[in-house]
């Protein structure tokens, strides 16, 4: 069981990208999921977050430029990042609370992905 993220890269100003995180591995269930980043020299922080029925929460330095979303039968979520800034430069990690199933139990495990990372940079 493993979240593998993807889509980070160089953009300029001005410019969106899409990341992607898809959840691998005998999975029953994914609860909440999220995004996190981690700018050099400074502390990991939260982006956005989704849960299973789809209401998402949102950092205020990235509301109204960056959208959450995620695609239940491929166990996948996405960020959809426009209008991005410098200062979104950072390592971008995925995080879910994955359900698996062994004899007879549900068992709830919070995962991280492996980061992806994002530049925005003229």
């Amino acid at each position: 069981v493993q979240l593998q993220a993807s889509g980070g890269g160089l953009v300029q100003p001005g410019g969106s990208l899409r990341l992607s995180c898809a959840a691998s591995g005998s999975i029953a269930g994914i609860n909440d999921m999220g995004w996190y980043r981690q700018a050099p020299g400074k502390q990991r922080e939260l982006v956005a977050t989704i849960t299973s029925g789809g209401s998402t929460n949102y950092a205020d330095s990235v509301k109204g430029r960056f959208t959450i979303s995620r695609d239940n039968a491929k166990n996948t979520i996405y960020l959809q990042m426009s209008s991005l800034k410098p200062e979104d430069t950072a390592v971008h990690y995925c995080n879910a609370d994955l359900v698996t199933y062994y004899s007879g139990h549900y068992f709830v495990r919070n995962y991280w992905g492996q980061g992806t990372l994002v530049t925005v940079s003229s």
